[in-house]
């Protein structure tokens, strides 16, 4: 008989997680022990105590105002603004991210957003990168076993993103694993960046884009058509090329038919997707609709700090809503990897001594 799922078994059990934000995966406790080191002076009023900030962090993100979701972002990002800063958030998000049985990450951030405190992005990429690597050891030295690998956003509203891709370029073999860009969807698209995507094409280097979460199916198809972006980061709203009708099969329209066949991965974060007004329950989310179709989902956090929540927990939420057993988990999590820009041989390592013999057990347990 299969091991019962429950939340306590999937923290233990290995899982692969392709969108996860730095700068929205903070410890509370960091945030504060940071803005004190830092002499950061913009944290709400009268907080002082970790569950207290985590509680606030979640409530803003809930609140439905875009205002209040964004100002998670610059209190985390404030308290970020040193190299020492960078490295203990780093450190602390690999060490996380194990402890719930993340065998491999893919963590994003934008090295930009730290220009204006003349952080040159060379040095927040060294100091991430240091970051990670003093983590995965001491999860390691704890029994936990994880590889992180970075990817670099670029702003979309901003014009950096040939800069970006460079350092992309630039840090591939030390950490760094792909492109990304991140900001507002809605009103920037991706063909502002089709340079950057072109010289990241010439350097056989690897990216992914946001599309699909804050503007709907013609900002999938840009980033497909005009980025050739390999993974889209959500691209949830893919479901609205999708006819359902009560007395006949679903019907695809061109794009989501194309998303599907070519098994272009979907980095889909059910909680956060709740926050920006997707859906109201993980039962209502499109996660179980574009499984059925054929999609390929993985299941990611996107803000762990803002949706108070882990890889662990968004795979139980589904589970539950969905009834999924262990063949389904690991399905998702052997998805993820094939998606992942972690090469070809590590990712059968991964497979073979870690993922697929931790599944069987749990299947046969």
């Amino acid at each position: 008989m299969p091991a019962p799922v429950t939340l306590d078994a999937i923290v233990r059990a290995p899982k692969v997680e392709l969108h996860d934000h730095l700068d929205g995966g903070l410890r509370p406790q960091s945030v504060l022990e940071l803005a004190d080191e830092l002499g950061y002076p913009n944290l709400p009023a009268g907080i002082d105590d970790a569950a207290a900030l985590g509680n606030w962090f979640r409530d803003a993100a809930n609140s439905g105002s875009l205002v209040r979701y964004l100002e998670g972002f610059a209190h985390t990002v404030g308290v970020m603004a040193s190299e020492s800063a960078l490295f203990r958030v780093a450190r602390e998000c690999a060490q996380d991210l194990a402890a719930d049985g993340v065998v491999y990450a893919e963590v994003r951030y934008a090295p930009e957003l730290w220009l204006d405190v003349d952080l040159p992005m060379p040095a927040v990429i060294e100091a991430v990168n240091a970051g990670l690597r003093a983590g995965e050891q001491i999860a390691a030295a704890a029994g936990h076993r994880i590889s992180v690998g970075v990817l670099l956003c670029a702003m979309r509203q901003n014009e950096r993103a040939m800069d970006v891709a460079e350092l992309v370029v630039r840090y591939r073999d030390a950490g760094v694993a792909g492109f990304d860009i991140a900001g507002p969807e809605d009103g920037f698209s991706p063909m502002r960046q089709a340079d950057a995507f072109e010289y990241l094409r010439r350097e056989s280097a690897r990216y992914t884009a946001h599309a699909g979460e804050a503007a709907g199916v013609q900002s999938i198809w840009e980033a497909l058509a005009f980025c050739g972006t390999e993974r889209l980061g959500h691209g949830v709203r893919i479901i609205e090329d999708v006819t359902f009708s009560p007395d006949a099969d679903p019907v695809l329209g061109r794009v989501a038919q194309y998303v599907r066949d070519r098994r272009i991965p979907l980095e889909v974060a059910p909680s956060s997707n709740l926050q920006t007004g997707i859906a109201a329950t993980i039962a209502e989310h499109p996660f179980e609709a574009l499984r059925r179709l054929g999609f390929a989902v993985t299941v990611n956090t996107d803000n762990r700090l803002m949706s108070a929540t882990s890889v662990s927990r968004e795979t139980a939420l589904l589970a539950e809503a969905h009834g999924y057993g262990w063949g389904e988990l690991q399905h998702f999590t052997q998805d993820a990897l094939r998606a992942s820009f972690l090469p070809e041989p590590d990712q059968a390592a991964l497979r073979h001594d870690v993922i697929d013999p931790a599944y069987a057990a749990l299947l046969s347990a």
